[in-house]
């Protein structure tokens, strides 16, 4: 939903969201980023266009369906974003990839998160306290948690988000062999930069940390985030990583279910 395609330009930023997150989150990206740049959000079952599908609760089942329906899309140089529930996926998809090859992704951002357990598993607790937290975390507009009709929409598929990104931690050994970069907002309790340094580990190519001002969801002052984007894309990492952008398996771009909508970018997984 960001903005039509663009089919010249070098590298294709495929953008997973945050946790009730929908594509609309990266609408204005390619506002801010130039033409060679092409912003690919993906929009997972459970919202949006997909709000009738079942979110998925695990990222061992979501990620070889993505990399299935978005190897179509894979026939240039690609980057991988993802801010916290999206972090962990990104990252997850990249190792999946990197595993199998030959395709893989020339650099991968994971911002608002962190490889290992925080101190509440939200997806476990009883709809008030999982409301309360999502208050305490600036993580809903007032329309939302003031709308009890909205509230019983919405929340299965909040909890369904909760539950993959808090039991999709990367394994304490896992190396991703290309470039790694984080982002973290300066007041973020359980995902700021201190925490975050801990991405490094997992890292077998360049890591970098960046330090936002804001709390968890830094990413709505979109400026600053793709300012980073922007710079470490125009260096070249993420056009020419390893095997990146080499042509899998799967079905091609021709195909309108199988990777971002001709006019939305929206590049759906596959249920």
């Amino acid at each position: 939903m960001s903005r039509p395609p663009r089919p010249a330009a070098d590298v294709r930023l495929f953008c997973f969201p945050y946790a009730g997150g929908g594509s609309s989150i990266f609408r204005s990206w390619a506002g801010h980023l130039d033409e060679s740049v092409e912003v690919c959000p993906v929009l997972l079952p459970g919202r949006e266009e997909r709000f009738s599908e079942p979110p998925h609760t695990r990222v061992t089942d979501l990620v070889p369906l993505l990399a299935d329906r978005l190897a179509g899309w894979f026939d240039k140089p690609f980057a991988f974003f993802g801010h916290s529930m999206g972090g962990e996926i990104a990252f997850a998809l990249a190792e999946y990839l990197c595993a199998r090859g030959p395709v893989r992704p020339g650099h991968v951002f994971v911002s608002g998160c962190v490889p290992v357990p925080g101190p509440v598993q939200r997806h476990t607790l009883a709809d008030p306290e999982l409301l309360s937290e999502i208050r305490e975390m600036n993580g809903a507009p007032a329309e939302f948690l003031n709308n009890p009709e909205l509230i019983e929409l919405m929340l299965p598929t909040l909890r369904a988000d909760f539950t993959l990104a808090e039991t999709a931690l990367p394994d304490p050994t896992a190396v991703l062999p290309v470039p790694l970069t984080a982002l973290a907002g300066t007041d973020d309790p359980e995902a700021g930069p201190r925490q975050a340094k801990a991405w490094s580990r997992h890292a077998g190519g360049t890591f970098e940390l960046y330090e936002l001002a804001g709390d968890h969801f830094f990413l709505h002052d979109a400026g600053p985030v793709l300012d980073i984007v922007g710079r470490v894309l125009s260096s070249g990492s993420g056009r020419q990583g390893p095997d990146s952008g080499r042509q899998g398996p799967g079905p091609g771009p021709q195909d309108p279910g199988s990777g971002p909508h001709e006019h939305g970018r929206s590049a759906p997984d596959s249920h």
